[in-house]
C-alpha cells in the first residue's frame, strides 16, 4: 500500500539528492523490518527474501517504461516531453540512441528528458526494439537481473 505511494509519478519527480533517495528507501526499509522472520537480516538480504526490488531501481525501470513509450511516439507527441534522437550513424548501440542536452543547472540537469539518455543508450537494441510494453520489461529485467 505504501510503495504506491512511493513511486507514484516518479518519472516527474524523481528525487537526485543522495538524502532525499536514502529518507524515500528507509519507509521500504522499515516496512521490512516489520516482518517478525526478516527482523534480524540486513536491508538487501530481506529484499531478496520478499523478492522485492530497490526503490532506486524501480524508478530507473519506470523512466525507461516511460522513454519506451515516449520514443516511438506511443504517446501524443503535445502531451510527451521532447527528447531529441540521434541522427548520425553510429556503429555502436541501437538505432534509438538519444541526445543529452547539455545543462547548466541542477533544475534542467536532472529532467526526465536529460535523465533518462545514458541508462537508455547503455540497453542492448534487442531490449530497446520491444514490440509491447509487457516485452519491453521482460527484456529490462532479464538485462538487468545481474
Amino acid at each position: 500500500m505504501v510503495r504506491s505511494h512511493l513511486e507514484y509519478c516518479s518519472s516527474v519527480w524523481s528525487p537526485y539528492r543522495k538524502g532525499d533517495m536514502e529518507n524515500i528507501e528507509k519507509v521500504q526499509k522499515k516496512a521490512t523490518k516489520l516482518i517478525p522472520e526478516l527482523k534480524h537480516m540486513n536491508y538487501i538480504d530481506r529484499l531478496k527474501k520478499c523478492q522485492l526490488p530497490t526503490l532506486h531501481y524501480r524508478r530507473i525501470r519506470g523512466d525507461m517504461i516511460e522513454t519506451y513509450k515516449i520514443v516511438p511516439g506511443k504517446y501524443d507527441s503535445m502531451a510527451a516531453p521532447m527528447i531529441p534522437g540521434l541522427h548520425s550513424y553510429i556503429t555502436r548501440g541501437h538505432d534509438l540512441r538519444l541526445h543529452k542536452i547539455r545543462a547548466k543547472y541542477d533544475l534542467r540537469k536532472y529532467f526526465f528528458s536529460n535523465r533518462v539518455v545514458n541508462v537508455w543508450n547503455s540497453l542492448p537494441g534487442r531490449v530497446v526494439n520491444a514490440d509491447t510494453v509487457d516485452c519491453l520489461k521482460c527484456r529490462l529485467d532479464k538485462f538487468w537481473a545481474n
